[in-house]
């Protein structure tokens, strides 16, 4: 480039004497790095050049002095150098007048700015008055300053040879010349690269709604509010566990089917559900479904014509619906939505398959669950009602051994060690094999699922598996008083196929109180 040497990047000289010149660097993390240099002798700044005293510098490092020209050589992701002195307005700048062709520099960054190496600025051999740089170094003189480092900048010379310019065994300054750099901390940078690196994954799993387990369908998302379906959709208060949102999602299936209307599920249904099921309706983004004017729709628990004409675009189903009514007529499409991903059947199925009842292996499996937990003190104090007891579950275990040649019973609860003291396993055809994990139900589910036939107690968790199980199901019937308040918003005709066999329940702990 052309230009004097004696000039800086604005065409303006900055000689000063005794004073302290601040450089700021802006690096990899944009910050800026001051670097300090106290020179007692007249600074000249060249301007930056191609072509200026015959020397190509190899820069490495955030920031160093060039003893040969007196000035600080420091490159910047632009390219270019500042300087600027701090005790005075008249400030110097080395500047590339071709930042903006970055590609015609022929540097480059290696790593997080920790390395440049700039092809094409060079050097003036010598500035008036100044000694060119000794090409070796004697680490036993005094007057000189040698570090242990390897060498950091070099000055390729026409004639051929390396000169060391700063900080290497062959590197002289004069004892008057004080170097201070200042360089922000590594650990910084790391700090920086992590915070980006999480906040990365975090928007990307906030937009994507990622299903958190990879055997699990991917869903269609829906992101845009500007492309919602012209003819409205509906879509479901998610709540509760396992049980409560699969009776949500065929209900949802079913009464948007009925409206003409189609279905999208919030995020989290789709995480509770997806990594047991091959469920198909798309998921609504939460961002989108915060900037919907819903139309929330409380359901009860059975169905009701007036369920066929719900009004409304954009519809919120609310409520716990669990019930046949809602989705019997679509069974082959419900069975098809809660089918079981392929890894999660062969387990239940290995695990079904090594039984064996007195040596031989079963030809009959019977899923038994025992709802205990929260309902053992919510029943009676709450609903008027009970739970399970020893002799229900005695009289539904003999009833398929009446009816079927040696079955085997997989008994599973949220309540394992209350089973092992009052279900009877002295024939042998008992198996406990429930893990008792609430948080994570679904390896007990997929064994009941995977059973021939079902003794269930209370709560839609059963209800599902003995639904999906088909064959033959026992249940407890009448566990409530007459008068129970659980019987307003509970139909037992509505929970139970009526091709189901209901065991009564024993009140007489309620009658007694």
């Amino acid at each position: 480039m052309a230009g004097d040497s004696s000039q800086g990047g604005d065409g303006r000289r900055g000689s000063v004497v005794g004073r302290t010149w601040q450089v700021e660097h802006r690096a990899a993390c944009d910050s800026t790095v001051p670097l300090l240099a106290k020179e007692n002798r007249n600074i000249t700044h060249p301007e930056t050049s191609a072509q200026v005293g015959g020397s190509v510098v190899h820069h490495r490092g955030r920031g160093l002095m060039n003893q040969s020209v007196g000035a600080v050589v420091l490159p910047n992701r632009l390219g270019t150098a500042v300087l600027m002195p701090s005790e005075t307005p008249d400030i110097a700048r080395i500047a590339d007048p071709q930042r903006q062709k970055r590609s015609s520099i022929g540097g480059g960054w290696d790593g997080l700015g920790e390395t440049f190496t700039e092809v094409g600025t060079e050097v003036p051999d010598q500035l008036p008055g100044q000694q060119e740089a000794a090409s070796g170094c004697d680490p036993e003189s005094s007057d000189q300053l040698c570090s242990p480092h390897p060498p950091l900048v070099t000055a390729k010379r026409d004639g051929g040879g390396d000169s060391c310019l700063l900080c290497s065994p062959c590197a002289s300054l004069p004892a008057t010349q004080d170097l201070r750099t200042t360089c922000s901390p590594l650990s910084t940078s790391y700090f920086l690269i992590v915070i980006f690196a999480v906040s990365t994954v975090f928007h990307c799993h906030q937009r994507l709604a990622l299903v958190p387990t990879p055997w699990a369908s991917s869903p269609r998302v829906l992101l845009d509010p500007g492309h919602l379906p012209r003819e409205g959709m509906f879509t479901v208060n998610a709540i509760g566990r396992l049980g409560n949102q699969m009776g949500q999602y065929a209900t949802l299936y079913a009464l948007a089917k009925a409206n003409g209307r189609p279905a999208y599920i919030p995020a989290h249904m789709h995480n509770t559900l997806a990594p047991l099921f091959r469920i198909s309706l798309p998921v609504l983004h939460g961002a989108t479904a915060g900037s919907i004017a819903w139309h929330n729709y409380h359901l009860d628990d059975w169905m009701q014509e007036r369920y066929r004409h719900i009004e409304g675009r954009y519809v919120r189903l609310t409520g716990y619906p669990c019930s046949w009514t809602f989705y019997h007529h679509l069974r082959p499409e419900i069975l098809r939505e809660f089918s079981l991903h392929e890894h999660v059947r062969r387990e239940a199925q290995a695990f079904l398959g090594a039984l064996r009842v007195r040596g031989t292996r079963p030809r009959t499996f019977v899923g038994v669950h025992v709802r205990r937990g929260d309902y053992v003190h919510v029943m009676p104090r709450v609903w008027k009602g009970v739970v399970a007891d020893r002799g229900y579950l005695e009289q539904a275990l003999d009833w398929f051994r009446a009816r079927y040649p040696a079955p085997v019973f997989v008994v599973t609860s949220n309540g394992m060690a209350w089973c092992r003291q009052n279900i009877n396993a002295s024939r042998g055809d008992v198996v406990f094999a429930g893990t008792g994990v609430e948080a994570s139900p679904g390896k007990d589910f997929a064994l009941l699922t995977q059973c021939n036939h079902t003794v269930m107690t209370i709560g839609t968790f059963g209800i599902w598996a003995a639904y999906l199980a088909g064959g033959d199901t026992v249940y407890l019937a009448n566990y409530t008083l007459p008068d129970s308040p659980f019987l307003k918003v509970f139909k037992p005709e509505a929970a139970f196929l009526p091709e189901w066999v209901g065991i009564a329940a024993d009140l007489s702990p309620l009658l007694k109180h």
